[in-house]
């Protein structure tokens, strides 16, 4: 039997900065996760303004990252928008641009040099204040943060998720030899109006190549994500059409699940927190969840350093400020998946050479949950106006925060 302040399930962002943060303010710390480090994960390897800001703030630096600015969207007739990379008050004016191999080791080394301690292995459930780990023991622990990803079972132990409401997605990444200045982002059609329910990416990586992936959401619906590995190859060909890559040369795919839009999961009860994916912290209109992972390790490190106690009710606090976008768009999302035509449209008219030039900044903000922090500008305010027109419709339909059944 092993004892310490928190027990931290997964050493993940989310889990790294949870353990990082507590470390500093004097708390045991164990870190569990049946993975070895490095590993690799799919994902864009994109970190969003937030998440520079919130590494600044830690006092941390991935060594190697590539700065990257503004993003093109790409319609499915062929017509582009450049959506702006604009600075905030309380975010950077820019991405950063690091595999995940490399830069989840590097969070992970800074939280074991902070004091937190590392245990190799799996988790198979859990008994109140007690971890039960897969070698035979168990790990006991004041507060237990599951930091265990989108299929969390530490969420599933303390009967959190309602697998009936979450708003799933899955993402399947490879990457190319080619060289990428901007990212970009690619609204396909695998058949004419037919918008595929979700986005395909082309992210420059740090390195010089290109990182790329196609990526859906399934609502409740897990079985359809196999669509992603069926459509890859297509969207590749689509991709080269549109002169972003080469014909071939794409290497191994990797897949990943998604749970979005912080519904269909109770974030805390009693002794439990979740964070990152494991919470649902996915912005579900664009599939960022790097920087809403840190963000919220760090919102559970200030919550269990305040009183372990009230732990959960002061997280839970925290998050309602953070969560605001994710609620009010999960229902957009669902909608996106019900209505490909409208959405097929809507893409055209937004990339269309006099609506995209007046829409471009907002489009930016909203769509990339940097509204709340932006300096004022015209963008601001339009972004804020659409914010408000989806609050209201959502309202009026009586699915703010929730997914319909």
């Amino acid at each position: 039997m092993q004892r310490c302040d928190v027990a931290v399930v997964g050493a993940g962002p989310a889990g790294a900065v949870t353990a990082l943060c507590l470390a500093r303010a004097g708390a045991r710390v164990a870190l569990v996760d049946k993975r070895n480090f490095p590993r690799d994960k799919a994902c864009g390897d994109l970190i969003g303004p937030r998440g520079v800001r919130l590494l600044a703030d830690l006092d941390l630096e991935p060594p190697g990252a590539r700065r990257l600015g503004d993003m093109i969207v790409i319609a499915p007739n062929g017509s582009r928008a450049l959506l702006p990379a604009l600075p905030g008050v309380d975010y950077a004016g820019h991405a950063l641009a690091i595999a995940r191999e490399r830069f989840d080791a590097d969070l992970l080394d800074a939280a074991l040099a902070a004091g937190a301690s590392m245990i190799h292995d799996r988790v198979v459930g859990l008994d109140g204040n007690r971890v039960r780990l897969a070698s035979g023991g168990h790990l006991t622990a004041d507060v237990i943060v599951g930091a265990d990803g989108a299929m969390s079972q530490i969420a599933e132990a303390a009967d959190l998720v309602d697998d009936r409401r979450a708003l799933w997605g899955f993402a399947l990444r490879s990457y190319v030899d080619a060289p990428v200045e901007l990212p970009y982002i690619v609204l396909w059609e695998p058949l004419r109006w037919q918008l595929f329910p979700g986005y395909g990416w082309v992210f420059p990586t740090a390195d010089g190549g290109a990182n790329v992936g196609l990526g859906l959401a399934v609502g409740a619906h897990r079985q359809a994500a196999r669509r992603a590995s069926e459509h890859f190859d297509k969207f590749l060909r689509h991709a080269a059409h549109e002169g972003l890559l080469p014909l071939d040369g794409a290497g191994e795919r990797l897949g990943g699940w998604l749970k979005m839009g912080a519904v269909g999961t109770d974030p805390a009860r009693g002794n439990v927190l979740l964070v990152g994916d494991a919470a649902g912290l996915i912005n579900p209109l664009q599939g960022e969840g790097i920087a809403q992972a840190m963000a919220s390790g760090r919102a559970a490190a200030a919550a269990i350093v305040a009183g372990p106690a009230d732990a959960a009710e002061r997280y839970r606090a925290a998050l309602s400020t953070m969560t605001d976008h994710h609620r009010v768009n999960a229902p957009v999302q669902v909608g996106m998946i019900a209505h490909p035509v409208l959405v097929s449209v809507v893409a055209r008219m937004l990339t269309a050479r006099l609506v995209r030039n007046a829409v471009a900044g907002a489009w930016s903000l909203y769509w990339n949950d940097l509204v709340s922090g932006a300096a004022p500008s015209r963008h601001r305010t339009r972004a804020e106006y659409a914010g408000r027109l989806v609050a209201a419709a959502t309202r009026s339909r009586g699915s703010r925060g929730r997914q319909p059944r």
